[in-house]
């Protein structure tokens, strides 16, 4: 069964200033704890393993959950997956060591990540994951929130088209394929990418590489850099997140490139939102992180009370232009 919530970009531009709070990776066993309100019994413990801290949104993510549980006498550790499987398997363990209630993952990769969901299954603790899905056969996951990456996609693709008008051209996808999310992302893009070519005998755009950029800066200049020099005459560039999408607008730069290539990005963080502002960055679909975090804590809740929870919530995203970036209170 599948939940989809409506937003609109302008309705939380106050919510995003969030993303303007400090973050950074951490250690195996560090991470933030909530407090449970003065007086208040504790209920339980949450354990939650992010993809990794050094990304803004999953921050934010980990924030809500945080103060969601608080209101709930739920404690929450949070800990940095730091994009590594086998260090978030480990951490899983030692969740369940801990015996926490619930586990809420971002899995580091959407299959390998399975046995260990599959050891918190064995052990009876319910595992709930929020914008990065599980698929591996067999391992259970109550429900998921997330965005709609593949309505996302698509709007994206929606923005690439407008960007290269009737001229078309090359176009790099910078990807993140050990995420399902990402995997959306790029359906839908590519979906309306093929209807867009469909018949046209000029115009076409054409996707000339699509290389895994890890959703980080440096990694996204450096497939940029690597397709510019193969393809000298790319058109356009679509970034799975602001990241890589950053780190590319770098390597256009860096090449001279910048008026040349349109890169339409995900996500919606702040810097990625000043980008779009001041022309860097064409468009960017946005992500609702905090309410995806308050929306997971919301289904453990009622998991815990007995209530039936849907298998997945969607929140659907809203593409983000340098017009909404002109009049976003928020940006500089």
């Amino acid at each position: 069964m599948k939940t989809r919530i409506l937003f609109s970009v302008r309705t939380f531009f106050s919510l995003f200033i969030l993303f303007l709070a400090g973050c950074g990776g951490g250690d195996e066993g560090a991470g933030m704890q909530s407090k449970e309100d003065s007086g208040s019994e504790k209920k339980g413990m949450i354990g939650v393993s992010v993809l990794t801290l050094g990304n803004p949104f999953f921050s934010v993510i980990a924030e809500n959950i945080t103060s969601e549980a608080a209101k709930h006498g739920y404690e929450v550790i949070v800990v940095d997956g730091d994009r590594d499987v086998q260090k978030q398997a480990n951490q899983i363990d030692d969740f369940l060591t801990k015996g926490v209630s619930a586990i809420i993952l971002n899995p580091c990769d959407r299959i390998s990540i399975g046995a260990a969901v599959k050891k918190a299954n064995a052990a009876g603790v319910p595992v709930f994951t929020c914008d990065l899905k599980c698929v591996a056969e067999g391992a259970e996951v109550v429900s998921h929130v997330g965005s709609d990456n593949l309505q996302g996609g698509k709007l994206a693709g929606d923005a690439m088209v407008d960007a290269l008008g009737e001229t078309g051209g090359k176009v790099l996808v910078i990807h993140f394929p050990q995420a399902n999310s990402c995997q959306l992302r790029v359906q839908g893009f590519k979906e309306v990418i093929n209807a867009h070519n469909r018949g046209r005998e000029v115009g076409k755009i054409e996707v000339v590489a699509e290389l895994d950029g890890g959703g980080v800066r440096d990694e996204g200049y450096k497939v940029a850099e690597d397709t510019m020099q193969a393809h000298p005459d790319l058109a356009g560039i679509f970034a799975i997140n602001d990241p890589s999408a950053l780190g590319a607008r770098a390597a256009l730069e860096k090449a001279g490139k910048q008026d040349q290539v349109k890169i339409v990005a995900f996500d919606g963080q702040p810097e990625g939102k000043q980008a779009i502002k001041e022309g860097k960055i064409f468009a960017d679909p946005v992500q609702f992180p905090d309410q995806i975090g308050k929306k997971t804590v919301e289904l453990i809740i009622s998991y815990f009370s007995g209530e039936d929870v849907p298998s997945e919530v969607l929140i659907p995203t809203a593409l983000y232009t340098q017009a909404d970036g002109l009049n976003d209170p928020e940006l500089e």
